[in-house]
């Protein structure tokens, strides 16, 4: 059997993967139970017959291009660990501008939160473990989405989120909130990257809107304004090509302070509004 420096060192198997060496140290890590600091601890620990049977199966699994997340069924998002599964979009580290957006637009201590789209509860869980005092309403059109998030809210603890099934806005009771938030569907049918990469383990409802990716973003952004309270705010996660879009989108639905925020790599990746 190798040891675990052995196994590092294997990243040539897994050629199509953009972190390739990542990948294995997330892999190595899960089959021994330990974490990849411990890994570099200890370089020269062999693995059980038994470990490395399954370290070798799924290194064959993510060289077929399956996702690390749905192989180990686990994904950290804002420091919590969420389980994750092909019901959802695996949740991802750019997300976390909008639950730093959403926490500097709106410092109150009491607030009622909508989540449009919530998918693993992701922003809705990040944002309740942050403020304790607020009451977030999570919703998805997919039962299975649901069915996980509340596997998550509960495994948290997080008693401050509420969900219910709901294809945006329908079946949401009238209600006013001071702020919602949405990751939706923002991607072109059209577009190739459907093909290549991790997407393609990805729902396609939870990837594609019509009108070149902009559908869904024009549906909340219309269709906030009966449930946004005066003042609140409207943050939408999109593409980093259609920022300009977005801003055109919240104002002629009658948002105000319409801006578009960058992620690290500079590129517009959401837009707010206020009622």
């Amino acid at each position: 059997m190798a040891t675990i420096k052995q196994n590092l060192a294997r990243s040539g198997e897994l050629e199509h993967s953009d972190s390739a060496r990542l990948d294995i140290e997330v892999l190595l890590a899960h089959v021994l139970g330990r974490s990849r600091t411990w890994l570099y601890t200890w370089p020269e620990h062999q693995l059980a017959p038994g470990e490395q049977r399954q370290l070798d199966e799924l290194l064959v699994r993510r060289a077929a291009g399956e996702p690390v997340a749905h192989i180990i069924g686990r994904r950290e998002f804002w420091s919590l660990d969420l389980k994750v599964d092909a019901s959802t979009l695996i949740p991802r580290p750019e997300t976390e501008l909008l639950v730093e957006t959403a926490l500097e637009l709106c410092p109150r201590e009491h607030l009622q939160v909508l989540d449009l789209g919530t998918g693993s509860g992701a922003i809705a869980l990040a944002l309740a473990s942050e403020r304790p005092g607020w009451h977030l309403l999570a919703v998805d059109k997919s039962a299975e989405a649901l069915t996980l998030a509340e596997e998550n809210r509960r495994a948290l603890g997080l008693g401050n989120v509420e969900l219910l099934q709901s294809d945006w806005f329908s079946a949401i009771p009238p209600r006013q909130f001071g702020l919602v938030v949405s990751n939706p569907p923002y991607i072109d049918a059209a577009d190739p990257h459907l093909e290549r990469g991790d997407v393609r383990f990805e729902p396609r409802s939870a990837l594609v809107a019509e009108r070149a990716g902009l559908a869904d973003i024009e549906r909340i952004a219309t269709g906030c304004g009966a449930y946004l309270e005066a003042g609140g705010w409207l943050v939408v996660e999109h593409g980093w090509q259609q920022a300009a879009e977005a801003r055109r989108i919240f104002t002629a639905a009658g948002l105000r302070e319409v801006s578009s925020r960058d992620d690290y790599s500079g590129r517009g990746r959401l837009t707010v509004g206020r009622k």
